[in-house]
């Protein structure tokens, strides 16, 4: 229910109402590559969610969190992937529809979800989780992968 209302309205519903579907006018061969960030974007925002239900026995939602902290598969990457994954969808459909509109509401999207993060998730995590997950924050980055997967504490 959380993947289909929060990630589905800023990057499907949303979308469609800013643009309609229609596509405008860019070269095809640009167009085409939009396909690239949309059906990455859309994989690891499933990914993500499986790895919540399973790792940490809870979900992203506020109202029903894990009960471990989440640090396994793309998380060992990248703190916030699916945020990051929902930006490529949007990044995708800019490309895919040829509407910049996309891409200027990608990048708010963007910066609400880095305010989020900041405001409230971060500080939740480390009421919730303490230490480990401190150790977690220092060694894995928010918003830009890491070239090789965290190990855990060493």
């Amino acid at each position: 229910m959380f993947l289909a209302c929060v990630p589905g309205t800023v990057a499907v519903l949303v979308p469609w109402w800013l643009t309609g579907w229609r596509a405008g006018d860019w070269w095809p061969p640009l167009r085409g590559l939009g396909i690239v960030p949309l059906v990455a974007g859309a994989v690891v925002l499933s990914s993500a969610f499986v790895r919540f239900v399973v790792e940490g026995l809870g979900t992203p939602a506020p109202v029903a969190p894990t009960e471990h902290l989440v640090v396994g598969g793309l998380y060992r990457y990248v703190r916030n992937p699916m945020y990051v994954a929902v930006v490529a969808v949007i990044a995708g459909q800019a490309l895919l529809l040829a509407r910049p509109v996309l891409l200027a509401y990608g990048a708010l999207a963007g910066l609400g979800m880095w305010a989020f993060a900041r405001g409230y998730e971060e500080p939740a995590l480390a009421r919730r989780f303490g230490e480990e997950y401190e150790r977690y924050r220092r060694a894995v980055p928010g918003w830009w992968p890491r070239p090789r997967p965290w190990r855990g504490p060493e």
